[in-house]
Parts: C-alpha cells; structure tokens; sequence
C-alpha cells in the first residue's frame, strides 16, 4: 500500500520535445563547454541526457492521469508532417530564468507547423497545454547561470528532425526524464 502512495506522491512533468541523438549531444556538450571557457557563465552544466528542445508543455500532475496520458498520445499519433532539418547556431540566455541556451537564427516553419499542429491536437484531445505563444525554440543547456549572453552566434549544430517524442520529467528521490512514446514524423496524407 505504502508503495503505491509514493507513486501517487510523485511529481511528474509532463512535455513533448525534439529529442537529439547520441552524436548531436556529443556535439552539443562541446560547444557548452566552449561557452562556458570563453563567457564565464557560472552555473550548472545540465547533464547531455537531458538535453532536449520542448515542444509542448503539458504541465505538472500529481498524480499522473491516465486520461491524460491517452489524450496526449492521441494527440501525438494524429500528426502528420514530413521530417526537416533545424540548425543551431546561436546561444543565449535568459537573464531572469538564469538559464542558456541554444537556439536557431532562422526557425525552420517546418518546426513552427510541429508545435502549432501538435497544440491544435492537443487542444481537441482535451489535453491541457501550458505552453503560451509566441513559440521561442530553445534547448537549455545551463541553469542558475550569472552572466547573461546576448545572442551570440555559435559553430552550426545539423540537427535531423525525424521524429518528436513525449517526456515526463519525473522529481522526488530519483529525478529522471522517461521517454513515454516516439512518433516519427513522415507526410502520408499524399501516399509518401
């Protein structure tokens, strides 16, 4: 019985994302390493498993609900958008967050479609969304960081967007981020 109260008890943060691959991770921990070198930042270096770009927010559940969950993944499997490439090629901050992060000089539309398109299903699936316009696409790479950062440009990052997937932040004794589900993403109202 006590188990299961502690699951009960247990915060979870729920949001889609763009997750990257082991290679771009690699890639991304170099260039916060440079940051961090060349600008003094100060604060913590998130860990590169962490390393995500949110899409959709969700919000946070204590418990988790399993309508939720079930709406969530509706939502996600109803998308249909073909695959694109974003590159990363500035990093900044937030000064009041105390966060940097990564981010892109141009947003592909193809990723401003994604987080419109997924909102929308989101929306008719009844599933609550906290994300709130206008979408700033970012990857957080440093938190309780000092010195802010002006956009500075960095070395491109290729990032090959081929799929979005749906994370629950879990808090308590044993902090993780749980992938709940993959959806790649491939046009197929036209037969491709």
């Amino acid at each position: 019985m006590q188990q299961g109260n502690d699951v009960a008890a247990t915060p979870h943060r729920l949001f889609f994302a763009l997750w990257p691959d082991a290679a771009l991770r690699k890639q991304i921990a170099t260039t916060v390493s440079g940051l961090e070198r060349d600008n003094a930042t100060g604060g913590r270096r998130l860990n590169p498993d962490r390393y995500h770009l949110t899409l959709q927010f969700l919000g946070d559940f204590q418990p988790l609900r399993q309508s939720v969950l079930d709406g969530a993944i509706d939502a996600a499997g109803s998308i249909r958008l073909r695959p694109f490439d974003l590159v990363l090629d500035l990093a900044g901050s937030f000064p009041k967050a105390g966060v940097r992060w990564l981010g892109a000089s141009t947003v592909p539309e193809a990723l401003q479609r994604l987080w419109n398109e997924l909102g929308q299903a989101l929306t008719s699936a009844r599933v609550p969304v906290r994300s709130v316009p206008p979408f700033n696409p970012h990857l957080t790479v440093l938190r309780d960081v000092r010195k802010p950062l002006p956009p500075t440009p960095i070395q491109p990052l290729p990032w090959a967007v081929r799929e979005f997937v749906l994370v629950d932040s879990v808090s308590g004794t044993h902090p993780a981020y749980r992938v709940l589900g993959h959806w790649p993403l491939q046009d197929d109202r036209d037969g491709t």
